[in-house]
């Protein structure tokens, strides 16, 4: 699935062709993805122009100038492809400006499209349960006390609760827990504020490198201009197992399974 760095590289992706064009076409080449297209989507779209592009969670928004916004998810395998050369069967929604066609692919149909005013962008339910951004000033130590005090659930099951940080993923919280020596197993109310201190710009520095990067290819994610992310060479856990820890203390890396979940850790230097 895209992860917040893979939906961030696409926004960006997109905003290089998009932002500030004119939507001269819409088609919806069929009724639903995880649930049905807006049944008002091409009237809004079309002729409307995209004031700006931005990311919430690991969702993608359009903003036009007429106080619409389209709001995606990618699902498991969504993508959106920049000027394709060939009809895909897969690309469901196309857009076209007078420059560019943009169309949503999406083989496994597990992505969605919404549409909404802009004023109702925070109340919309999904969007309103959210907790901080990642990468916003909102995300400190001290949050994550509050959200993790007296908490027996691991620390790693709460960090993927999108109420407590919004858009975190399972490759990148294994990632931030590594470099900040923190066992994924631990209770969340017996992490320590020091070691809390060091997660929070864990999961910054892990998530700003990787947007970087172009995000993590894994499986079917490509950014809009069909470039892969590499990121995933940069991985220090995930996917590790059997493997020296990369901090060079003798520690290898194991796998556990929490929540349904694989994760990777060094038992040695994560306490």
């Amino acid at each position: 699935m895209p992860e917040l760095p893979e939906v961030e590289t696409t926004v960006r992706g997109l905003a290089r062709f998009l932002q500030g064009e004119r939507i001269v076409s819409v088609r919806i080449n069929r009724p639903d993805l995880r649930r049905p297209f807006p049944s008002d989507l091409v009237q809004a779209l079309s002729g409307a122009t995209i004031s700006a592009l931005s990311r919430r969670a690991k969702y993608g928004i359009l903003h036009t100038d007429r106080d619409h916004a389209m709001v995606f998810h990618l699902g498991m395998s969504g993508r959106w492809r920049i000027d394709p050369q060939d009809e895909d069967r897969h690309d469901h929604l196309v857009l076209e400006t007078a420059h560019n066609r943009f169309a949503l692919n999406d083989p496994r149909r597990f992505g969605s499209v919404d549409l909404l005013l802009a004023s109702e962008l925070d109340l919309w339910p999904p969007f309103a349960a959210l907790g901080p951004e990642p990468l916003g000033d909102a995300l400190t130590a001290e949050h994550l006390r509050e959200a993790t005090r007296g908490r027996t659930q691991a620390i790693k099951l709460l960090l993927l609760d999108q109420r407590i940080v919004a858009g975190l993923g399972n490759i990148y919280v294994c990632e931030a827990l590594w470099r900040s020596g923190i066992n994924p197993q631990k209770a969340g109310g017996k992490v320590t504020m020091p070691q809390l201190r060091r997660l929070v710009p864990a999961i910054k520095d892990v998530l700003e490198q990787s947007i970087r990067d172009g995000g993590s290819t894994l499986r079917d994610f490509a950014q809009p201009d069909g470039e892969l992310g590499y990121f995933a060479t940069r991985f220090h856990v995930y996917g590790r197992e059997g493997e020296d820890c990369h901090h060079g203390d003798g520690g290898i890396i194991r796998r556990v399974v929490q929540g349904g979940r694989s994760t990777w850790f060094c038992p040695k230097c994560q306490k």
